[in-house]
Formats: C-alpha cells, structure tokens, sequence
C-alpha cells in the first residue's frame, strides 16, 4: 500500500495519520522520540506493509512481473493498488475519494510541526499543493510516478516503464485487489493497534 492507503487504514486523527505516513521516513529514527499515538500509527503501517508483503496473492501478483522488474514489483503494485483504491472506491469505502483526501492533506498540514525529519514535511507539503491524491486516479500519473522512483534508486536497475507490467497484468491485478484489500482492513481492524 502506498500513502493514500496507509492514510485510509489510519485512525480519525492528525497523529494516526502522521505516523501512518512516518513508515516511509522512518529509517534511523530514535522511536522513543515519538509521542505514543504516533509510534501507533507507525506501528500501524508497518503492519499494513508486513501482511501485504507476505500474502500469497500479493507474492503470486509479483511473480508476475518481468524479471528485470520483479525486484521492485512491491513498489508498483503498492502505488498501483492506490489507483485501484481511488478509483473504484464505492466498493469499499464511504464518502468520496475527493473528500477523504480532503481530509488527509487538512491533517497532514496541521501535524507538519510532528514529522520528524525534513525530507518528510517537504514531501507532504509536495502531496497536498500538487494535489497527488487526485492525480492517483490517472494511469499517466501512476506510470510518472512509477518512473520517479525508478530514478531515486541509487543503482543502476530496469525498473523504468515498470507501468507496462502493470498494464499487461491489469484485470489480475485489479481482481486480487478487491479480494485481498478487505482482508487487509479486516486483519488491520483485528489487530487494533491505535486503540
């Protein structure tokens, strides 16, 4: 899962949703520094990447994938299955993807002073002005995004057009979405990790 759905499956709150994002900042990051509500939501998403990362459907998605790519296959699927999520967001969801976003840039906005860290505030400052979230329900954005990462990877790798895998598999991608994503909110709700 990648930040919007990390953000759906954080609590109604501006450190839930601080520490739910936190995971993809928090590498050498002294945790006892952090209020408890934010360790949870941190603790949270590490749950959240941990079920997904070891499910089978999840491990038959990236099998799938070309070998030059199958390495990050992860990467793609979890910003991929944020497209899934804000477009067919009626089958799992209330509200409208447009309001829950909302929502989280109001809340990522009020706990900048929280993010430990620069390279956090300036990236959730970069998610809500260049609305990223709404860009999520066009497959162009996904395959730019894609590519962007590609290039922040400090090696050499063929993970560029990673998009045409995802393409090339997308009703299987799309089908084991909706039938792992409400397994996820089930396992994450029973776990119950911010209450």
């Amino acid at each position: 899962m990648n930040h919007f759905a990390h953000l759906v499956l954080s609590q109604p709150t501006v450190e839930s949703a601080v520490g739910n994002l936190l995971g993809d900042f928090a590498r050498g990051l002294d945790l006892a520094t952090l209020p408890p509500s934010v360790k949870a939501g941190l603790q949270n998403h590490r749950a959240v990447d941990s079920y997904t990362d070891r499910h089978p459907l999840i491990t038959d998605l990236k099998s799938r994938f070309s070998s030059q790519r199958r390495r990050f296959a992860g990467i793609a699927l979890d910003i991929y299955f944020d497209h899934l999520l804000i477009n067919f967001w009626d089958n799992f969801e209330a509200g409208t993807p447009e309001q829950a976003a909302t929502v989280f840039y109001q809340r990522l906005s009020t706990g900048q002073s929280m993010m430990p860290g620069e390279e956090m505030r300036l990236v959730t400052k970069r998610i809500i002005q260049y609305d990223w979230f709404s860009c999520y329900r066009e497959i162009e954005s996904i395959a730019e995004s894609l590519d962007r990462v590609a290039g922040r990877i400090r090696f050499a790798n063929s993970f560029d057009n990673a998009i045409e895998d995802l393409q090339r598999n997308e009703n299987e991608i799309r089908e084991t979405f909706f039938e792992f994503y409400p397994q996820l909110k089930a396992h994450i709700r029973t776990l119950a990790i911010e209450r």
